[in-house]
């Protein structure tokens, strides 16, 4: 009895072999590594919420799409300068002149009469006062009191004697404090004991030397500016600031620093524009010290040293554009005039090409005339 031996294939021996091993359920690659099915299928856990911030978002090319911006912070104003508000002017007391006289006249009657007890007035002195013949007591501890007395109202009467102009003042103190300012003219009588610092109150005029600044094109250029100004408050002006035109430089220069100034003939602006923010920064800064400032006024602008030389060929070539410009406009305006008025009277009858030829012929005679009368 012949036995048959039947080989088993791969293909045959798979399915017994999935049937074998169907509970591990495995795929199987040849660019991948056995992975369990059940891994592919599993629920996700529930995701988790990630805060987010605001965030600025910048407009993006082609899409539309508008930035935000931030609300605007409020500009904080400029400080201005605080100074002591003690120091504020008031009147001084004073005496008319009269009553200085008679104290130092009293003084000297004083010390002649009392020479004339001691018995030491000279017999010349005695003759011309008309004086009776005394002999006089000697000199004692009476006689050196009377005359201390009597020189020290002398040096009073006469020693605070002083004189007040027009446009000037005096600022009194005692001891280093502020007495009082005398605005008064004509002569008074002022105590000797005070310190005397005298001060001009009348309208003067400050001109500065060439300052730095700058166009609005941040062109460097020097100025020099002319102030107008006072002296309002003298308590103030004294005791607040050392010199008053080194202040009165210092807030200019400030004042330039934040100010643009143009050239004169500039389209942009003005000299007078710039000179009248000058004056409001300047005047709010010097009120504080006492001064009074009318008027901040540049009146000679030139630019930089280092950038002069360029400055001008830029300017001397911008006016010959301007020069060509308005020669060709002139030009085009009277050819056009001249065209209109041959065909609006019937001189000439022109088509299309005449016309443009006639135009041409024109403006080429029009311009080479011009060319002429130039210098």
């Amino acid at each position: 009895m012949s036995t048959t031996t039947t080989s088993q294939t791969p293909e045959s021996d798979g399915p017994s072999r999935a049937g074998v091993s169907g509970s591990a359920r495995l795929i199987h690659n040849e660019a991948t590594m056995e992975i369990p099915v059940h891994l592919l299928f599993r629920d996700d856990p529930d995701p988790a919420p990630v805060p987010l911030g605001p965030a600025v978002v910048g407009r993006r090319q082609g899409t539309g799409e508008q930035p935000r911006f931030r609300r605007p912070v409020a500009v904080k104003p400029r400080p201005v300068p605080q100074v002591d508000a003690g120091p504020a002017e008031r009147p001084a007391r004073v005496l008319p002149g009269t009553a200085g006289v008679l104290a130092g006249a009293c003084g000297v009657a004083g010390c002649v009469a009392n020479s004339w007890w001691a018995g030491v007035l000279p017999p010349l002195a005695v003759e011309a006062l008309r004086l009776p013949e005394y002999m006089g007591a000697g000199l004692g501890p009476a006689q050196w009191a009377a005359y201390a007395g009597a020189g020290a109202l002398g040096l009073f009467g006469f020693g605070g004697l002083a004189r007040g102009r027009t446009g000037r003042a005096w600022v009194l103190g005692l001891f280093g404090r502020y007495r009082g300012t005398v605005r008064r003219t004509g002569l008074m009588w002022v105590n000797p004991l005070l310190l005397r610092r005298r001060v001009d109150v009348r309208l003067r005029h400050w001109r500065s030397e060439p300052m730095p600044a700058a166009d609005g094109n941040g062109v460097a250029l020097r100025v020099v500016v002319l102030v107008v100004w006072r002296v309002r408050d003298t308590a103030r002006a004294v005791l607040g600031v050392e010199d008053h035109e080194t202040y009165l430089r210092e807030c200019v220069e400030a004042g330039l620093a934040r100010v643009p100034v143009e050239m004169p003939g500039d389209p942009k602006g003005s000299a007078e524009a710039a000179g009248d923010a000058l004056t409001r920064l300047v005047a709010a800064d010097a009120a504080p010290v006492g001064l009074e400032v009318f008027s901040v006024q540049p009146v000679r602008i030139e630019y930089a040293p280092e950038v002069a030389a360029a400055m001008h060929r830029r300017r001397i070539a911008a006016l010959d554009a301007q020069h060509r410009a308005s020669v060709l406009t002139s030009v085009v305006d009277s050819v056009e005039d001249t065209v209109t008025r041959l065909t609006v009277r019937g001189l000439v009858e022109l088509d299309d090409y005449e016309r443009k030829a006639l135009v041409k012929d024109l403006t080429v005679a029009f311009c080479s005339g011009r060319g002429e009368q130039g210098p």
